[in-house]
């Protein structure tokens, strides 16, 4: 079928071709039974429509829609939720009958995605309009004004994040918030974080950083008592360094310091310093450790998030599952909710995740709800920065298909919610958000000024995007020209 797509115009026959991959989608469902046979029946229809998309992005698809469009003709662009539905929309051009049924059309694939959004994240009151997340920080949970004026500025959903603080805190946060939504009429959903499985930088006892430089040597390390000549830097888990391999890289600190392996010993690897994107050039404890290029094989679910379900079950509205690497990491999940309806978030933010991602869709799909967050922190690390928004738009293109709910997040307004004034390609940035249906913002100083903005870029945006579709509403500077020289409306 690959090589249909890619042959020349001038042999191109668009109804033949239409009318295989047509066929091609309706036996494909035949094929993975297996895989239908396992989501719950109010997920069945999504799952098949995956399918029919996953069929369709198997293929090259410019020589196709190049050929779509030179007809006027739709080209499945944003048609991810009713794949099939759509190119037996086009086939009907090319007077095509087929009374085959499809798993959903647009009028139902909106209806199921704008369900499951509700769910997850409650009613906005705009439509079309994301619902915004804040992250609480340890104040929050005793200044009950900043959360009222959270919700006034339009928070739907707080986010209490289990790597930091304890029950007690999180309790005290719950708390505000119900309190707050009760007095102010807002509503706003609880969503708490597994903390997952943290790699972090451990620099000695006597001293808290090293000073580094582009050549240098460190050894990493998860022992504790090591003696070296070169500067130590240990691994906060244990286990990870048996299985780190020669020309790995090895990154520090949020992509600032990168490294890669060159020497393996008796006390764990040696590293040089190929990169330092730091103004101060020091490597600091209890910084975070990536490795992108290390088939890491370490749970999801580490004691400390089993411990936190107890409590995560009786407040949070959703949970969101962190460093996912597969489904048997769900399926471990799935297991210690006990029976609870809880709805998870998938979070993706490892390149494992981002390869097994449809399997990890078709496996969540046993549930009746779940979401997906695009966590771009870790994620832009391990994939290179310069693809991340490839993997984002897959992300997203994906999660449409499979009609579950997505969350936008990380370093969304950063500026604006530490020092007051965004910058420009934020605001771009922040306006992307408008493709998924919840957009994260992280604690700060200026949080409320933060939440209002996005809010304003979000419904600005919104008049360009209606249902994850562009639409063309009236452009003010064509209005302002006509007015200028005259001319009559289309409609008249």
């Amino acid at each position: 079928m690959n090589d249909c797509f890619n042959r020349q115009e001038k042999e191109f026959d668009l109804s033949a071709d239409l009318k295989h991959l047509y066929t091609l989608m309706s036996e494909e469902a035949k094929k993975f039974s297996f895989l239908l046979e396992n989501v719950h029946p109010s997920q069945r229809a999504s799952a098949i429509n995956l399918l029919h998309y996953l069929l369709l992005r198997n293929n090259d698809l410019e020589s196709l829609q190049k050929n779509l469009h030179m007809q006027g003709l739709s080209t499945f662009n944003n048609a991810e939720g009713y794949i099939q539905s759509q190119v037996l929309a086009v086939l009907q051009h090319f007077e095509f009958n087929n009374d085959g049924h499809v798993p959903c059309n647009y009028f139902s694939a909106q209806k199921i995605a704008t369900e499951r959004v509700s769910k997850l994240f409650g009613k906005t009151d705009e439509e079309h309009v994301p619902s915004i997340m804040v992250t609480f920080k340890t104040s929050f949970a005793f200044d009950y004004l900043v959360v009222k004026k959270l919700l006034k500025a339009g928070m739907n959903v707080a986010r209490i994040n289990c790597a930091h603080d304890d029950e007690a805190i999180w309790f005290k946060m719950v708390k505000m918030i119900k309190d707050a939504t009760g007095f102010s009429g807002c509503d706003c959903k609880i969503y708490m974080d597994l903390a997952g499985p943290k790699m972090r930088t451990r620099i000695g006892k006597k001293r808290n950083r090293i000073a580094i430089e582009e050549g240098d040597t460190i050894l990493l390390t998860d022992l504790e008592e090591v003696k070296s000549k070169l500067p130590i830097v240990q691994c906060s888990l244990p286990g990870i360094v048996t299985q780190l391999k020669m020309g790995e890289r090895v990154i520090f600190d949020d992509g600032l310091i990168e490294t890669e392996i060159i020497q393996r010993n008796t006390k764990g690897v040696e590293l040089e310093v190929t990169r330092v994107s730091s103004k101060k050039p020091f490597l600091k404890t209890e910084k975070g450790i990536n490795f992108p290029d290390s088939d890491i094989r370490i749970s999801a679910l580490t004691d400390f998030d089993r411990k936190c379900l107890a409590f995560i079950k009786e407040h949070a509205d959703m949970v969101g599952y962190s460093f996912i690497h597969n489904s048997l990491d769900l399926e471990e999940l799935h297991q210690s909710l006990d029976g609870k309806e809880l709805p998870i978030i998938l979070k993706i933010e490892t390149p494992a995740a981002m390869k097994d991602l449809p399997s990890l869709l078709f496996a969540a799909m046993k549930r009746k709800y779940y979401g997906v967050m695009i966590a771009r922190g870790d994620l832009a690390v391990e994939l290179g920065f310069e693809n991340i928004s490839e993997a984002q738009d897959e992300i997203i293109s994906l999660c449409h298909a499979a009609h579950a709910p997505v969350i936008y997040a990380t370093q969304i307004l950063e500026s604006m919610n530490k020092k007051g004034l965004p910058t420009r390609a934020e605001v771009t940035d922040a306006a992307y958000g408008i493709w998924a249906d919840c957009v994260m913002l992280n604690k700060g100083m200026h949080t409320a000024k933060a939440v209002k903005m996005l809010r304003k870029i979000l419904l600005e945006k919104s008049h360009q995007v209606s249902g994850y579709q562009m639409v063309s509403r009236p452009l003010g500077i064509s209005k302002t020209f006509f007015e200028k020289y005259g001319s009559k409306k289309m409609n008249k």
